[in-house]
């Protein structure tokens, strides 16, 4: 199944940006470093990534089933193993019917039962196909249209989307009235990552093209579809023009231009093309007064389409998306074929992961906090939840203290600043409440039917939140996700327990291996409230400017000069990474690791720092930072993160360093060395 970067959520839900993977662990001394990882043979001052990590990165091997490898996904590998021996041990205590544990079982068992799956062939899709056969009017387009809306979070990257369906639904705070919860609709209907898939006139996206629509024939084909040659054309056909109609990430970011509450009524006039009436009754949205548009422009350009494309190839677009949405859960015929292409030609990966694995992410997926109530009471103990909660709060007073010490801010300013820090909502390991899924129905015998009902039920979930207060302590990730999130509109940080793992965390750690690691995640989501989306809310969430105009020019320019910076940087041959797209990763990269640094040298309390394995507290420090980031990436994923991702690529994060003073004092790198940026060009934010 196809996802992708839903702008909304890259504007409000300021993740780490961790890919799926795995790792070896490697060995670390008693200082919390790879020693064996460092290549002495590279000057830090010329590439601190290889410096750190290329010993590593010559024998690390990239598993078959896998677009990368790198640190993060040793946790990953982590909580993956841990969950399987949960759901291993639900299944074997038979519980009762209607529990979360019966749940978690069935939907399991459900998944993995390959025989069944291939004797009941595309018979559980039967109704959706045969509802989109009988529409016979743009009216009953409408309908199914609307019908098929949903805002599906995935937990493992919680900035990321189902795309397939013409629009999404996202529900959050509204940008002027904080305190109550509101609708967006977003672009949607694309079955290849973003827009940049259909419209690069890049020689690797046109050999993508290409597969893709012999992709969508062979999906028809696999359902016997008569004429699924000419019917994958017109749905490509289709998808590119939806591509063309649809605003770019960079626009998409910029909140200025999302502020669009629309009246239901404003959508037909603004929008003309789908029947609005019947969208939004089918969708279960027809009493809201108001819904926002994100992008309103893709929006009145994707609803034109609806309006002027055929009919015919409007139901082969909706048909063969009813099938890519759950290939996966299809005879082996169709699932082979998804991987082929979303996985082999997309990112790379020669092989398909086994089973479990995926049968693993699909239960976490829709059973999030089910199972996450499970992992946290086996294996989050309440020491190591304190322990990071001191660490936040070190973290917090080391920003707090930051904005006393900014020489360019004014006062008015800085008071803003420190009344957002002072409200933040800091959730450290798993939420205070939990999901409920009583009335979510899990058949064992039924996983094409598990997998839609949790969409709706997901959905539901969602729209029920709609001109309800605000929960400011609302989770957007499970326990058991290695990620972390900032939400500028709660004003509020989610800290899954499965990232709270060595080596990003280790209670029995140096501090500097703690701080340089997790440290520097918990000062990056911190800084993502600052950054230039961040910066936009104020602390109550509301969308409002809070700054004077001489300090955001200020701001404007140093964010600036990271743009240049990112923008030499060159990812594969003639592919340079987009500083504006990543600009607010890159922020919270730089201010994060600024105050994680703070923070490491408040908790000795003055007192100097031990050498360890040789290495100094600072360079333990900046060590620990750019192994967390080390990865190995195959390039056709290289490719898919740069242009479609807010997230620069792990190696090119290593590098923020170049901007502290105090790693130039650790390491001694010299003018005329790759990463040496003399004093007035290192940027400075917080």
């Amino acid at each position: 199944m196809s996802t992708q970067r839903w702008i909304l959520a890259a504007a409000i839900l300021c993740s780490l940006g961790v890919a799926t993977t795995e790792a070896a662990d490697a060995p670390r001394g008693p200082s919390g470093i790879d020693l064996a990882g460092i290549d002495h043979s590279i000057k830090p001052g010329d590439d601190f990534d290889g410096y750190a990590n290329e010993n590593w990165r010559k024998t690390a091997v990239i598993p078959a089933d896998r677009s990368s490898t790198g640190v993060f996904l040793q946790v990953f590998e982590k909580a993956e193993k841990r969950n399987a021996e949960l759901i291993k041990t639900i299944a074997a205590s038979k519980a009762p019917a209607g529990t979360n544990q019966r749940k978690i079982a069935d939907y399991y068992a459900a998944f993995m039962d390959m025989a069944s799956i291939e004797k009941r062939g595309l018979a559980p899709l039967q109704p959706q196909l045969k509802a989109i056969a009988a529409i016979d009017s743009k009216e009953a387009l409408a309908a199914e249209l609307g019908s098929e809306l949903r805002a599906d979070v995935d937990p493992i990257n919680a900035t990321h989307f189902s795309t397939e369906h013409l629009f999404g639904l996202f529900v959050t705070q509204g940008l002027e009235d904080p305190s109550r919860s509101v609708p967006y609709l977003l672009q949607g209907g694309l079955g290849m990552p973003n827009r940049d898939y259909y419209l690069d006139t890049d020689k690797d996206m046109a050999g993508f093209r290409a597969k893709y629509q012999a992709y969508i024939a062979t999906q028809l084909k696999n359902a016997g579809i008569a004429d699924a040659d000419d019917k994958a054309k017109a749905v490509f056909d289709l998808e590119t023009k939806i591509a063309k109609a649809q605003e770019s990430l960079v626009d998409s970011e910029d909140v200025h231009k999302a502020n669009n509450p629309w009246s239901l009524a404003d959508f037909a006039g603004k929008a003309p093309g789908l029947d609005w009436a019947a969208y939004f009754k089918a969708a279960g949205l027809d009493s809201q007064k108001q819904i926002v548009a994100w992008q309103p422009a893709a929006i009145t350009a994707e609803s034109a389409l609806v309006g002027n494309e055929p009919l015919e190839t409007w139901k082969a677009f909706l048909t063969f998306h009813t099938i890519n949405h759950v290939a996966n859960l299809l005879p082996k015929a169709y699932a082979d074929a998804s991987f082929e292409f979303y996985g082999h030609t997309l990112q790379g990966t020669p092989t398909q992961s086994e089973r479990w694995k995926l049968a693993l992410g699909a239960v976490n997926r829709d059973l999030g906090d089910a199972v996450g109530q499970l992992y946290v009471k086996q294996y989050f103990p309440a020491s190591s939840k304190a322990e990071v909660q001191r660490m936040v709060s070190n973290i917090l007073a080391a920003f707090d203290s930051r904005v006393d010490q900014l020489t360019w801010m004014t006062p008015a300013t800085k008071a803003k600043a420190k009344a957002k820090i002072a409200t933040t909502h800091v959730g450290v390991g798993y939420p205070e409440t939990w999901r409920n899924y009583a009335d979510l129905t899990i058949k064992a015998d039924d996983p094409v039917g598990n997998r839609l009902r949790a969409e709706v039920h997901e959905y539901q979930h969602q729209k029920a939140k709609l001109g309800a207060l605000v929960d400011c302590n609302e989770w957007w990730m499970t326990p058991q996700t290695v990620n972390a999130v900032n939400l500028p509109l709660q004003n509020a940080l989610n800290f899954p327990a499965a990232i709270l793992e060595a080596p990003f965390f280790d209670p029995k750690a140096d501090p500097a291996a703690n701080y340089g690691s997790i440290g520097a995640v918990i000062g990056h989501e911190i800084s993502h409230s600052f950054d230039n989306t961040g910066a936009e809310f104020d602390a109550s969430g509301k969308l409002a400017n809070w700054w004077t105009p001489a300090d955001q020019a200020h701001f404007k320019a140093a964010t600036q000069k990271l743009v240049t910076q990112y923008n030499a940087y060159e990812a594969l041959p003639g592919l340079h990474i987009n500083g504006q797209q990543t600009l607010g990763e890159n922020i919270a990269d730089v201010s994060g690791l600024t105050v994680a640094y703070l923070a490491y040298h408040k908790s000795l309390s003055g007192k100097p720092a031990r050498v360890i394995d040789g290495l100094t507290g600072d360079q333990r420090f900046f060590l620990a930072f750019a192994q967390s980031w080390r990865e190995k990436t195959r390039d056709a994923a290289m490719r898919a993160q740069v242009i479609s991702d807010g997230h620069a690529p792990g190696n090119f994060r290593a590098q923020t360093v170049r901007n502290l003073d105090a790693w130039y004092d650790a390491f001694s790198p010299q003018p005329g060395e790759k990463l040496y940026l003399a004093p007035d060009d290192r940027v400075r934010i917080w």
